[in-house]
C-alpha cells in the first residue's frame, strides 16, 4: 500500500470548551492518570516524550554544516516527575541537548498517546533541578544505569562499543562494594511550561485542539480553540 493511503479515523472521544478546566495541569494529569489506569501493551512507555531543543542562531555561521548544527533537534526522553512546577527529566548536561539548553533554555515537549487518539504539546523554559533532586534520583537508579551514566560521553563520537563496555567493567571494579556518586555532569531539568496544547483526534480530521497560554503577570491561563 502506498504511504499516502495509510490512514485511520479517530473515534475515541472529543473535547469541548465548556468541559475544560481553568488550569491545564488538571487536564494533563487527568489524561495521564487515565493512561496509568489502562492496560497498555508492554512495549508502550507512557512517560515517553519528545524533547525539542535548538541552538542560538549565530550571525557568523559560514556554511551549511554549521547552519544545520545550529538548528532544532528532537529526541525521546523519559518523564520522571510531574508537579505544578513542571516536567522533570534527567540527562547528561554535556550531551547535545544539554549544550543546546545552556544556549537556549526555551524548549518544547510532545506527548503522543495513540491509544486514546491524543497528543499534548508543551512549551516553556528548561532549568536545572537542584543537586539534591538529582542526587536522589541518581541514587534510585539501577546500578547498571548509574555506571552507564558515568561511562558514556553522551552525544560524542566513540571508536567502538567494546571500549565503552570496557569502561563500564573498569567502573564496576572501581566502585565494587561502594555506592556510586552522581557525576557532576549528570542531573535533572525541569521544564516550566507557559503553553499547553491538547489535541483530541476526531473523525474526518475535524480534530479538537485547545491551546492554553499563561499570563506571566497574573499566572492565570487563557484558553483558545484552534482549527484542526
Amino acid at each position: 500500500m502506498a504511504i499516502h493511503h495509510l490512514r485511520r479515523d479517530y473515534v475515541f472521544g472529543s473535547l469541548s470548551l465548556r468541559d475544560l478546566p481553568i488550569d491545564p495541569w488538571q487536564l494533563f494529569e487527568s489524561w495521564f492518570q487515565q493512561l496509568q489506569e489502562t492496560e497498555l501493551p508492554s512495549w508502550f512507555e507512557l512517560n515517553a516524550m519528545t524533547l525539542s531543543t535548538s541552538s542560538v542562531q549565530n550571525a557568523t555561521v559560514q556554511n551549511a554544516a554549521e547552519q544545520n548544527a545550529a538548528g532544532p533537534s528532537s529526541r525521546i526522553v523519559l518523564l520522571k516527575h510531574i508537579d505544578s512546577g513542571g516536567f522533570t527529566f534527567f540527562t547528561n548536561y554535556e550531551s547535545e541537548k544539554g549544550q543546546q539548553i545552556a544556549l537556549q533554555p526555551r524548549v518544547a515537549l510532545h506527548f503522543f498517546w495513540p491509544i486514546f487518539d491524543r497528543q499534548v504539546r508543551v512549551e516553556g523554559l528548561a532549568e536545572k533541578t537542584s543537586a539534591e533532586v538529582s542526587d536522589a534520583y541518581f541514587a534510585a537508579r539501577p546500578r547498571s544505569s548509574q555506571l552507564g551514566a558515568i561511562a558514556s560521553p553522551q552525544s560524542q563520537p566513540i571508536d567502538d562499543e567494546a571500549k565503552l563496555e570496557q569502561t563500564v567493567r573498569d567502573l564496576e571494579r572501581q566502585f565494587e562494594g561502594r555506592s556510586i556518586p552522581r557525576p557532576e555532569n549528570w542531573g535533572g531539568y525541569r521544564v516550566v511550561p507557559d503553553m499547553f496544547e491538547f489535541w483530541q483526534g476526531k473523525p474526518s480530521r475535524l480534530h479538537d485542539r485547545f491551546q492554553y497560554r499563561k499570563n506571566e503577570l497574573t499566572s492565570s491561563w487563557s484558553v483558545t480553540r484552534l482549527a484542526p
